[in-house]
């Protein structure tokens, strides 16, 4: 008879290879759309304060990360860096970034990430326009 802590190893053990791919395809997207981040500003115009930083995500709550689990790193976009999450869903990436953003891409190719990376862009800076605005109506009253 098989223990319950025997049972756990085989279940890990079988799902290594799935789990590894996994991994691979979400590290694989976010440095695709790092890469993206970098040329944001069109053909020609790299943005040379863009940096990457892998991190664990605190939504996982046990490791190795379960199927479906969430792959998350800091993207620094020169003064502001911004927390991106992805998992895969249904063999699209879904995704979540900043407070509020999230998203959900089945094409991964290099316009359709440049599409999404200058989405990101645009709700950053509405987000940083409201937080100082705030701000400034705060200090005012």
């Amino acid at each position: 008879m098989t223990s319950d802590f025997d049972a756990l190893q085989e279940a890990v053990r079988r799902s290594a290879e799935a789990r590894q791919a996994e991994v691979q395809f979400c590290e694989a997207f976010i440095n695709a759309l790092y890469q993206c981040f970098r040329h944001a500003n069109g053909p020609g115009l790299p943005l040379n304060n863009v940096s990457l930083d892998w991190a664990d995500d605190a939504a996982n709550r046990v490791r190795p990360v379960p199927l479906g689990g969430w792959h998350a790193a800091w993207i620094r976009l020169g003064l502001c860096e911004v927390y991106v999450r992805v998992r895969l869903d249904a063999g699209r990436f879904v995704g979540e970034y900043g407070p509020h953003g999230q998203f959900s891409q089945e094409r991964t190719g290099e316009d359709d990430l440049l599409i999404l990376a200058r989405t990101i862009l645009r709700d950053l800076v509405r987000q940083q326009r409201g937080v100082a605005a705030q701000a400034e109506q705060r200090l005012a009253n």
